[in-house]
């Protein structure tokens, strides 16, 4: 049987991650999204725009471009850090493909995703932290500490100037960089990567944990942290006990991501010696069960944020991929360092 439509469906221009020519018509929306975009930031820094603070410690978690760069797993790891060290962490996300995206909502580990959004359900399902999807991210902030969160995570809120921030780290895909360094649409930045050097932190997903070299990453540069995204292990979809990848190499599988970038989930399968066959679809894609009428009965293999949403109609041969992300103790200890010298004025 043919590949689904969405499964086909290009989700990025070409001429992102490439030298191809951009069209005219890209290039001059992109000149009118860059003064818009400037625009906005200026009346936000000369206070015509006024900013929200929540009165606790606001680390926002973004990049600079369209499309994943490993924010979600580098939000499980803050949060599951910070509640180690005895903090009461939170995270205010917008909770993309919501199906009611105007109505804030609390996010738990039983939210059907359609309701809380792919994204927010695995991260509560992982954490265990209070989750406030909400579109105004500053709104989820004030909730998040009304709640009793002493610290709030934003997943994904680089460009929210709404929300007034202490701490910023920037999330960077190692292979893909800033792409042809253009503004969108002719490119992949939503900014210039001069507002990406303002950020208290960039950290570069440097992907999986066999390709990083022996000193944890060979794809850093200078005051940058190399982030791994460790796996390996498959968990049934229906329940049950796991398996590990390993018994996967040499053998053909269905690969399923339906994230930012499904090339990197594709790329760590096959380094580790697993036969994918791909199917990319659009980034929080709903599924359905005629989604995966591959053809031919092989095991299916997905991140975790498709997952959450295949629940209802999995079958014993559908199995989700968890990663971890993974971070020098040395970028622990000046996150640290760094929270404590903006908490303690708030104290």
């Amino acid at each position: 049987m043919s590949q689904p439509p969405a499964a086909r469906r290009e989700h990025q221009p070409h001429y992102w991650y490439s030298e191809v020519p951009v069209p005219l018509p890209m290039r001059l929306l992109s000149l009118v999204y860059g003064g818009l975009s400037g625009l906005r930031r200026q009346l936000y820094s000369v206070g015509l725009l006024r900013r929200r603070h929540p009165g606790v410690p606001v680390v926002v978690v973004g990049n600079i471009t369209a499309g994943g760069a490993g924010k979600t797993p580098l939000t499980i790891a803050l949060a599951e850090r910070l509640r180690s060290e005895g903090w009461n962490p939170g995270v205010a996300s917008r909770g993309y493909g919501r199906a009611e995206a105007s109505r804030p909502i609390w996010v738990e580990a039983d939210t059907p995703p359609e309701q809380g959004g792919d994204e927010p359900v695995l991260i509560a399902r992982r954490t265990g932290v209070p989750l406030r999807a909400d579109r105004d991210r500053a709104a989820a902030a004030a909730a998040l500490a009304g709640a009793g969160c002493d610290i709030v995570l934003c997943d994904d809120g680089l460009q929210h100037y709404r929300l007034d921030r202490d701490i910023e780290i920037e999330v960077v895909d190692a292979r893909r960089r800033y792409g042809n360094g253009r503004l969108l649409p002719a490119g992949p930045l939503r900014e210039l990567p001069a507002r990406a050097a303002r950020c208290d932190f960039r950290v570069v997903n440097v992907a999986g944990a066999r390709n990083t070299g022996g000193n944890g990453g060979t794809a850093t540069g200078f005051g940058e942290w190399p982030m791994r995204l460790v796996f390996d292990r498959a968990v049934p979809v229906r329940g049950g006990r796991p398996r590990s990848l390993e018994s996967f190499v040499g053998h053909r599988v269905h690969a399923v991501a339906g994230i930012g970038n499904p090339e990197r989930f594709f790329g760590m399968l096959r380094d580790m010696g697993i036969a994918v066959v791909p199917h990319a679809f659009a980034d929080h894609h709903r599924y359905r069960a005629e989604d995966f009428e591959f053809g031919s009965p092989l095991p299916v293999l997905m991140t975790e944020k498709d997952a959450v949403k295949c629940a209802g109609f999995a079958t014993e041969a559908f199995y989700s991929v968890p990663i971890r992300a993974e971070l020098p103790e040395a970028f622990w200890v000046a996150f640290l360092d760094r929270l404590d010298s903006v908490a303690s004025p708030r104290a």
